[in-house]
């Protein structure tokens, strides 16, 4: 079984000037950072996709400098702080033997939130680490480094490779886990107002790919040439995966001995807390009039005027529970409204445009809460009566009664 490969999310964090850009410039080889004496040359966390020798593939997270204390320096220091929630890995770097509170406070969050990390000295062609008392956590060598004296960086490199945790490179599947050699999996897309125009949305084509790197055969097909395919080929799919908003309408068109999901669904077991949803699902039909439900739209897009999360969701959940519910939507990575405390349950999109770590961590403060988390797609299969079905290729039938329970 083949799937999709990761990359790695490296973190490169530290004060201003301390070489952050020259460090990235002399690890990868290549300028892809700004190199100024210009304190604040970079002012928000970007994101360089490179290969790093012995390592492969990665996403290098360049960020701002934290000791910045202008008003603007703190909104930088701010989002720098959230590249915690997306990275597999850190590069804290220091220059000059200082080691201020700064670079303490961080280690202990990299600590407190189990971020591995490299301490590394850099700037050491003027001046080589020497310790002048700073206390470090248990086994945090400091390592010297030069940017500009054209040090070669595998020994660093090495040692990168050895802290970033194994899930970081692991090769994911979709759906490839569920396919074999030949086998034709039937994608149903709609082509509406929210289709983007002139191509398919990230999510049908990385199953398009994954289908084709597992060496089965992709079907796509709209909603309304499915029942005259069906007739006229007398293919019998492996396996469809249909777009959330018309579960209904594939779950009858679909013979109930076909296996059925949904791209949202299927994106929930590949990159969301798959087991959670599973448990917090049916809770949709325990909400109660006036409880507040919370729709995390980790991507930000133009809406339409039958968006499936601002109107869609909101609409079939009220329906379907009967209950004058309140709904909030936060796109993006926006701050959460008031406290977690308020809502009753979270709906959280598909999350095709972030990380695993990242979607994860954004429920995280409602897991610990206590507060029921559903996916989009998940929440509209339960709501229009297909949910059973549309998880089924996913789970064991023990564990779907079990969340029943």
């Amino acid at each position: 079984m083949r799937g999709r490969e990761t990359r790695p999310h490296i973190g490169i964090f530290g004060r201003t000037n301390v070489g952050k850009s020259s460090f990235i410039n002399a690890i990868t080889g290549q300028d892809v950072s700004i190199v100024s004496d210009l304190a604040g040359t970079t002012t928000d966390p970007v994101n360089k996709s490179v290969e790093l020798t012995g390592i492969g593939p990665v996403v290098l997270v360049d960020t701002a400098g934290l000791d910045d204390t202008s008003q603007l320096g703190e909104l930088r220091a701010n989002r720098t702080r959230k590249v915690l929630e997306i990275i597999d890995a850190a590069i804290l770097l220091i220059a000059g033997n200082r080691v201020s509170d700064t670079e303490q406070a961080l280690m202990a969050r990299f600590q407190s939130e189990a971020i591995p990390f490299l301490l590394v000295h850099n700037k050491s062609d003027l001046e080589r680490w020497r310790n002048h008392g700073a206390v470090f956590p248990e086994k945090t060598p400091v390592l010297d480094y030069s940017s500009v004296s054209h040090e070669d960086p595998w020994p660093l490199l090495s040692k990168l490779k050895r802290i970033i945790p194994p899930s970081a490179f692991k090769r994911q599947a979709l759906v490839g886990d569920l396919v074999a050699y030949g086998d034709v999996v039937m994608m149903i897309v709609p082509i509406d107002l929210e289709a983007p125009e002139g191509r398919l949305i990230l999510p049908q084509v990385q199953a398009i790919r994954d289908i084709l790197d597992n060496d089965a055969i992709a079907i796509v097909l709209k909603e309304r040439e499915v029942e005259v395919f069906l007739k006229k080929t007398k293919i019998e799919p492996h396996l469809v995966i249909t777009d959330s908003s018309i579960f209904n309408k594939a779950d009858a068109m679909i013979p109930k001995a076909i296996p059925l999901t949904g791209f949202s669904v299927m994106l929930a077991r590949f990159k969301g807390d798959f087991d959670a949803y599973l448990e917090g699902t049916p809770k949709i039909s325990e909400l109660k009039d006036g409880d507040k439900i919370l729709l995390l739209e980790s991507c930000s897009h133009h809406t339409s005027c039958d968006d499936i999360g601002r109107v869609k969701i909101p609409r079939w959940i009220s329906n379907f529970t009967g209950r004058n519910l309140h709904f909030e939507i936060v796109a993006g990575l926006d701050d959460i409204p008031g406290t977690i405390q308020d809502y009753s349950l979270v709906v959280q999109c598909g999350g095709c445009m972030v990380t695993r770590r990242q979607l994860v961590n954004r429920l995280q403060p409602a897991r610990r809460a206590g507060i029921p988390v559903t996916n989009y797609g998940m929440a509209i299969a339960y709501v229009q009566g297909v949910y059973e079905r549309a998880v089924a290729p996913f789970v064991k039938r023990d564990d779907l009664e079990t969340a029943y329970l």
